[in-house]
């Protein structure tokens, strides 16, 4: 029996679709739970903690910053402890997220625990990723990879819908909150189920890594980094700065829609109850349907190409809640933001990785380090330009302007790397 029980502990997943689902999970739990609850909970969060839409910018921002700490701290995790880092930080995700049900809490207390989503969602999104797609074959890696990225959509999906159920039961976000940390719990042993067939090797070698390891000073440990960093640049330079601010325009860009879009519709849609959660399950439906239709695209033109497109059709997205005041605005707001967001993510991420392979993970942490750094300033100016009667069109303006400057970026980066990448 007790044979049994250790083989059955001890499984390791290996087939590949298996993978990606657990992958698309993931991305489920630490983005659509970890960072988009939050919008698709504000309105009701606002109501019955009575926050203005400056505090709540504000926390949306705390969060941000938080993904960008967790993009830096993945940048510095080494190969053999992607797995380890991973679950840890993906337990800290679900912790983060059931926490939010205690009562009374500070407002400090709601900074800090905005502040820890944000990191593990950061370290846990470039984690998995690297995890996971590295254990796709060649030939099955474009449609394993939109699988696993289509969980982001499906994350913003079941928030969305998780939102509407238990509001219209009569609970609250506390609640809410709490019944997504319940959901995110099989994630840590399907986690588990998937470590790496060598983990027993890197055990056996623990004593040794871990005495190398405290020999490293925090010195050196940056002059490392920065060596890996000069040498990953070396020659791409001019194309890893062009991408990376076309990368922190684009989350600026998108960033006013997602956080704030249930709130637009709140306040514009009076008649209906439950509009503003119904526009987000549109943009999670449209973000899982994005990457196969973009990925087929890519393969026909070239991923810089599809780039600028999406681009121009995000940035026409957000002009549509200023032309159209009402619904149509917002429900294609709200499709064009999840056909375009995801989409852009993953063309950015392929497009910077293969500027140098060798050294993927290093330049994947650099590209999301200029994404939140966008995230971050986008709730900020979009609260500053709403004024006292919060009104958005303005900071939908500003990043309709912003992503066309980053489309210009873009164009110069095709053309610098042309004819290497797509």
């Amino acid at each position: 029996m007790m044979t049994a029980f250790k083989s059955r502990a001890a499984t390791i997943i290996t087939n590949q679709t298996a993978i990606a689902c657990i992958g698309l999970y993931c991305l489920a739990v630490v983005m659509g739970f970890g960072r988009f609850l939050f919008t698709a909970t504000l309105p009701d969060i606002m109501t019955q903690l009575s926050l203005t839409t400056v505090i709540a910018g504000w926390l949306a921002s705390v969060n941000y910053s938080g993904y960008f700490i967790g993009a830096l701290i993945a940048m510095f995790v080494p190969q053999r402890l992607t797995w380890q880092m991973l679950i840890s930080w993906t337990i800290i995700s679900v912790i983060t997220t059931m926490l939010l049900v205690l009562p009374n809490l500070s407002l400090n207390a709601w900074y800090v625990i905005r502040l820890l989503a944000g990191i593990a969602s950061g370290v846990a999104m470039i984690l998995s990723s690297s995890l996971v797609i590295q254990s796709f074959s060649i030939e099955r890696r474009s449609v394993l990879s939109a699988l696993h990225y289509a969980g982001i959509g499906v994350g913003i999906s079941a928030s969305a819908i998780l939102t509407w159920w238990l509001l219209t039961l009569g609970y609250h976000f506390d609640i809410i909150w709490l019944v997504a940390g319940m959901i995110s719990l099989p994630l840590l042993w399907l986690l588990y189920a998937i470590r790496p067939k060598s983990l027993n090797s890197f055990n056996s070698q623990a004593a040794e890594l871990n005495h190398s390891n405290q020999r490293l000073s925090v010195k050196q440990i940056y002059l490392n980094f920065k060596r890996s960093l000069y040498e990953a640049a070396t020659g791409h330079t001019k194309a890893i700065i062009l991408l990376s601010a076309s990368y922190v325009l684009a989350g600026f860009g998108y960033i006013t829609s997602a956080t704030f879009l249930p709130v637009m519709a709140a306040q514009r849609l009076t008649t209906q109850t439950y509009a503003g959660l119904l526009i987000w399950l549109v943009v999670g439906v449209f973000a899982m349907l994005s990457n196969p239709i973009w990925g087929a695209l890519a393969k026909r033109i070239g991923e810089s190409k599809t780039l600028m497109g999406l681009t121009v059709l995000q940035a026409f997205g957000m002009g549509l809640p200023i032309w159209f005041d009402g619904a149509i605005g917002l429900y294609g707001n709200a499709a064009i933001l999840g056909l375009t967001f995801v989409g852009m993510v993953s063309m950015t991420l392929n497009l910077i990785k293969n500027i140098n392979p060798a050294y993927s993970n290093l330049l994947i942490g650099l590209a999301t380090l200029a994404y939140a750094i966008g995230q971050f300033m986008g709730p900020l100016v979009t609260v500053a330009l709403a004024g006292k009667h919060d009104n958005f069109n303005a900071g939908l303006m500003v990043a309709a302007l912003g992503l066309l400057v980053g489309l210009v970026l873009v164009f110069f980066f095709q053309r610098q790397t042309k004819p290497r990448y797509g």
